[in-house]
């Protein structure tokens, strides 16, 4: 592609219209586009490149996924990585004291979803 002119026509994405369409160069800064103008709905806007921007949904889940990278980076640098993780006793003596721990009585409270159904019927 030669230089660009004032009033040349080249692909961009629309803010506004939100697609990809035709514009008309209106600024230029060092021979490159630095404002154009969307000939379908004639709003002015920088030179985008053709990139659409990143939707907010993605912003949102990409913050998410590095506070949860930084969340698991100390806790997996605690644990040494040489030492196998404990292993259960061989005899099946937890099994048998958590099961007596739940026939003693001792039952859950009813969760608040629950008790709201209960008073519904």
């Amino acid at each position: 592609m030669g230089d660009l002119r004032l009033g040349d026509v080249i692909d961009d994405f629309c803010v506004k219209c939100r697609r990809l369409t035709n514009h008309s160069v209106v600024s230029l800064v060092d021979g490159k586009a630095a404002k154009v103008r969307c000939r379908t709905c004639y709003s002015d806007h920088d030179y985008r490149n053709e990139q659409a921007p990143p939707s907010k949904k993605d912003l949102k889940k990409a913050a998410l996924f590095a506070e949860v990278l930084t969340k698991a980076a100390p806790a997996a640098a605690g644990v040494p990585s040489g030492d196998p993780p404990p292993e259960p006793p061989a005899d099946g003596s937890a099994q048998e004291n958590a099961s007596q721990q739940n026939a003693s009585g001792a039952e859950k409270a009813p969760t608040a979803k629950k008790e709201a159904r209960r008073k519904k019927t």
